[in-house]
């Protein structure tokens, strides 16, 4: 082969690779495995081979009729993993490069965030969520009074930051232009020891910072982890949701396991997942878990 013509081979090879495994529902059925994107994160994937949202993509590809396979990610691969896209999120969005399709579905309790959307599509919510202030009980943060009027609640939290630092993390959840917190004086620190957001609440705890935003379902993991040695502080966020994803082009797939969701949300097996992982979920956030039937 002469040299002028590798570079086309080698740009042929890598589109090939790319379009070959960006499937949707038949050809997925037709490989004949699932391939689930995951970084370990609170009980939806534990890193030692469960956690709820493990379970239930394992069901799904039983459900279709597939081999299930676990890929490993990280949050700042993920999206790239499924779309085959690179993007940069700051100071704007943009695509930058192409990169191999790893997975057909991301499920680690993703946060359904608009910048999110615009570049994959979610299911319908497999969990409810929201960010909290957290500390530790010897910072000058104390808890608030709940108000009744969640707009006031966040209100007097976001007055609690200007009591000393607070760990945040871009392009996450947790990022602070979600929540309006830049540019007010608050002592915002980036976390950057590491890019999983299990290490955040250790930082705090090895005094890296005063106080730290969390998510609820990592919160409730971390207060059982940790009782004693963390403090809610309150609301950041209004609530959220979480939920699957999918490639934009795999519109199928998306409806057949909203199909499914459904499905185990009315037979009971949703709610023995949420009591087996996160049975505190109904008492902190009872109105997405209300009108869901248990098992016996």
């Amino acid at each position: 082969m002469t040299p002028f013509f590798r570079p086309w081979l080698a740009l042929a090879l890598a589109l090939l690779t790319h379009c070959a495994f960006a499937d949707d529902l038949q050809d997925i059925r037709a490989r004949g495995v699932l391939r689930h994107l995951g970084v370990p994160y609170a009980n939806f994937v534990t890193g030692s081979g469960d956690g709820m949202d493990v379970e239930i993509v394992q069901l799904f590809a039983r459900h279709l009729g597939v081999r299930y396979e676990y890929v490993p990610t990280t949050w700042v691969d993920v999206i790239g993993d499924l779309t085959g896209k690179q993007f940069r999120f700051k100071p704007t969005l943009q695509e930058i490069g192409t990169r191999p399709v790893r997975g057909d579905i991301i499920a680690n309790g993703l946060t359904i965030l608009p910048l999110r959307q615009k570049l994959i599509d979610f299911s319908e919510p497999t969990f409810p969520s929201a960010v909290w202030l957290l500390s530790r009980p010897d910072s000058a943060a104390r808890p608030i009074t709940p108000s009744g009027d969640r707009e006031q609640d966040i209100k007097t939290t976001k007055a609690s930051l200007k009591l000393g630092t607070t760990l945040v993390m871009d392009n996450s959840c947790l990022d602070p232009t979600l929540y309006d917190l830049e540019g007010k004086g608050y002592k915002l620190k980036r976390f950057t020891g590491s890019t999983n957001l299990n290490d955040i609440v250790p930082a705090m705890l090895k005094r890296e910072s005063d106080m730290t935003l969390l998510d609820v379902p990592d919160v409730m993991v971390a207060m059982e982890r940790w009782s004693g040695q963390i403090m809610v502080i309150g609301p950041i966020s209004e609530e959220q949701r979480m939920g699957a994803a999918f490639r934009k082009d795999s519109p199928e797939l998306r409806k057949a396991f909203n199909t499914f969701l459904a499905q185990i949300k009315q037979d009971g097996t949703y709610m023995q997942l949420v009591k087996k992982y996160f049975r505190a979920a109904p008492r902190y956030l009872p109105e997405f878990f209300k009108d869901l039937p248990a098992r016996p």
